[in-house]
This record gives C-alpha cells, structure tokens and sequence, in this order.
C-alpha cells in the first residue's frame, strides 16, 4: 500500500500541475489574430463624385433620388459598413463633352469637390452621338463619324487631364454609352458600330489615364429585358419594348435600367477598392 502511495503522489501532483498551467496560461489560439476584411485600415466615410450629363443627373429615375449614384453609394456603405458616404451630384442633362469640361475648368464647387474627392464617376458621350447624328442624319456608313469620335475624344482626354490635376489619386469611373433604338431599329447596322466605336475611344483613352477605368454598359442596356407592348404578343403591330428604358421617352434608363448601370459601376469600384477606401499611411 505504501509503495502504491509512493508512486501515485507522483502521478497526481503532475496532474495538477498541468490543470494549473491549463487554466493560467492563455490558450495559444487566443493569441492568434485572425484576419478579416473588417479588420483592414479602411476609411470610415468617403466623398464620391459624379459628374456628367442626364444619366449622372437621373432622368428617367421615378424616385427622383438621382439615378445609379444613390444606388451605388448605398451598396457601398452597406458592403464596407461605411458611417457615411458624401455624395456629390454634378450631371446636367443634354451636355456634350464640351461643355462638361467647361464647368470642370470653371465651376469652383465642383472643382472642389472634385479635388476632395476619394472616387469619381463620369457619363459623357451619349449627347455627343446624338449631335453627330444630326449633322450626319444621311449617313450611310459608320466611317462618315469618325472625325466627331477624334473631336470628342479630344474633349474626354482634357476632361481627365483637369480632373487628374486637380486630384492626382482618386480613382476615375468613365461610364459608356449605349443605343437606345437597337430593339426597334435592329436593321441599322451602322447605329450600334458608331456606338461601339465610340465606346472604344472611351476606352482607349481611360488606359492612358492612371486609375482610371471604363464600364461598359452596353450590353445590359441596348436589349434590356426586351417584351411586347401589346397584350397580343403575336400581334403583327405589337411593338417591342425595352423594360429597361424609361416609358416616356424610351431612351433614358428607367428605375431598373439605373440599378443595371448602378451594378456595372459598383462592381468596378469594389473591383479597385484599395484605390479608395485604404487609410493613406503617414
């Protein structure tokens, strides 16, 4: 019995000892520190600027909010629990690229906001084409606008170089354009390559503008979700009908249409999030 005490101390007291150490000492992944996204050097508020013509301003939107920069400021302050996004709004519907540039060169409020700004969205292009247009409304050939696309391709690039001078870092959201009468006018092949054409330009020149980025938006919004206006869908005189433009004129984007192009610039902007939302490091 002795011997059996003698070798059980032993045994007990180890136990003990390794309950002690258990509770006193912190368990190792308690001292791990896990990542999470939440956890990054984000800004807790930003200063988002739109700038451009009818779509920035939100015609068509029936809400009266402003078009997609509502719906984009929204989603972003939702996805990266933001206390607040400032949103500033400086579309004016049925401006050209001239005279968007022309306010960005004069207007001190927007020049100032502009150089504030922590990203910047621009629509242009879309009242150019339609000028072009006018001026070439017997064209039969997608050559016959080339010399509009260079002259308002001149206009972006001094738009962007303006806006790069009075903000170097911020990035830049150049929105395209797109063609409105392709669902009833789906024979006028011409149509769609100037608008294409002119959304290569746009591209093209974003690429030589650092941070600086094209949407496309064409796509989600020249078919739409394409229905018959006629509860007689075989109809021979039943029209079809864009549900992604705006009834009244059927060529401003309607509620659906701005949450179309609102999703489109929303993904390129999470896309390139470290450009925007990092805390700069002292």
């Amino acid at each position: 019995m002795k011997r059996f005490s003698t070798v059980l101390i032993p045994v007990v007291t180890a136990i003990v000892t390794l309950l002690v150490l258990f509770l006193t000492i912190p368990k190792a992944e308690s001292r791990i520190r896990v990542v999470r996204e939440d956890d990054q050097n984000y800004k807790k508020s930003v200063h988002f600027v739109a700038v451009g013509d009818s779509l920035t301003e939100g015609v068509g939107d029936e809400t009266k909010r402003g078009g997609y920069v509502p719906l984009v400021a929204d989603a972003l302050q939702q996805k990266y629990e933001l206390s607040s996004i400032e949103k500033d709004n400086y579309g004016v519907s049925g401006e050209r690229s001239d005279q968007i540039l022309k306010r960005v060169k004069k207007d001190s409020d927007l020049r100032n906001s502009l150089a504030s700004a922590d990203f910047i969205t621009m629509t242009v292009g879309g009242n150019d084409l339609f000028q072009a247009f006018q001026k070439n409304i017997t064209a039969k050939s997608a050559k016959q606008f080339n010399r509009p696309i260079k002259k308002y391709g001149q206009y972006v690039t001094n738009i962007l170089e303006e806006m790069r001078e009075l903000n170097p870092k911020a990035p830049i959201y150049v929105v395209g354009i797109y063609n409105p009468y392709y669902l009833n006018f789906p024979d006028i092949k011409a149509m769609q390559t100037v608008v294409d054409n002119w959304n290569e330009e746009t591209e093209r020149l974003t690429k030589e503008m650092t941070n600086c980025f094209f949407v496309p938006v064409n796509d989600l919004l020249y078919k739409g979700i394409a229905t018959k206006d006629s509860d007689e869908t075989t109809s021979s005189n039943s029209e079809v009908k864009n549900d992604a433009l705006y009834d009244e004129d059927n060529f401003h984007p309607n509620n659906l249409g701005y949450q179309l192009m609102a999703n489109a610039i929303q993904e390129k902007i999470v896309d390139t999030k470290d450009l925007w939302l990092i805390k700069e490091r002292n």
